[in-house]
């Protein structure tokens, strides 16, 4: 998979140019990107400040972190269970 060509900052910067009044055909052009990749980006990032966008990626991080932590919880969990309810 290939990495991100755009920072959050990058992609709120196209989004405000957008919102001052670039046409969108011009603008897709101008960066290089799919009307499809700018409407994802209108859905995550619109409206947003650059110190919003950090933040979601924090809690984003966070929140895999987590996630990661209580999956690997429910698996002593379970290999606990297995192994208490063998007959020694």
């Amino acid at each position: 998979m290939k990495g991100k060509r755009f920072l959050e900052e990058q992609i709120i910067g196209v989004l405000k140019e957008a919102e001052a009044g670039i046409p969108l055909a011009d603008l897709l052009r101008k960066h290089g990107i799919a009307p499809g990749t700018f409407y994802r980006w209108k859905a995550k990032f619109g409206g947003m400040e650059v110190s919003d966008a950090r933040r979601l990626k924090q809690l984003e991080d966070e929140n895999r972190r987590l996630k990661r932590l209580v999956a690997d919880q429910a698996l002593d969990i379970v290999m606990l269970k297995d192994v208490c309810a063998k007959k020694w």
